[in-house]
């Protein structure tokens, strides 16, 4: 089934918006730098992952939360309220951003009115300088959306869906 324009455009704008309420909600301040979103991939510096699939209601795709040292750092001591360490190695502080990556993409997809979609568990990846290789399947587009965090720290929402 073949996703149309407006239905991406729908998605990737509630993912963000929804990352940006989430993170709020969670203690963490984070803003949108416009100017560096990008068609595509584009992260750098990235430390730590949690990638979730939407899939079904016409819809087949990933989000995927990444961040960098400081990012990773600010977002586990916020939403756990300086009661976790931040450490990759860490199940539980791990765990915290892919609980963040449930959280976003559950309000993303309430938010965006489609239903019979849902989001797999998190997959949870750490490890110097990671990345995210774009699909070079036809029909799947990517987009990367960067945000500051005031304490420091950039943290990226990469969204690929097929069209």
């Amino acid at each position: 089934m073949r996703m149309g324009t407006e239905k991406l455009a729908v998605l990737v704008n509630t993912f963000g918006s929804s990352l940006m309420t989430v993170s709020k909600e969670m203690g963490v301040e984070v803003s949108l730098v416009k100017s560096e979103i990008a068609q595509g991939v584009n992260v750098s510096g990235s430390c730590v992952a949690a990638l979730v699939g939407v899939v079904g209601g016409g819809v087949q795709g990933t989000a995927v939360i990444m961040l960098d040292r400081d990012g990773f750092n600010a977002t586990v001591s916020a939403m756990s309220g300086g009661m976790i360490t931040p450490d990759t190695d860490d199940a539980v502080s791990m765990s915290v951003i892919g609980e963040l990556a449930n959280m976003v993409s559950g309000r993303a997809l309430v938010q965006a009115a489609l239903e019979g979609t849902e989001v797999t568990p998190p997959q949870l990846i750490s490890g110097a300088g990671i990345k995210t290789i774009p699909s070079q399947s036809p029909g799947v587009r990517s987009f990367t959306l960067p945000f500051r965090l005031p304490a420091g720290g950039t943290l990226f929402l990469v969204l690929s869906f097929h069209v």
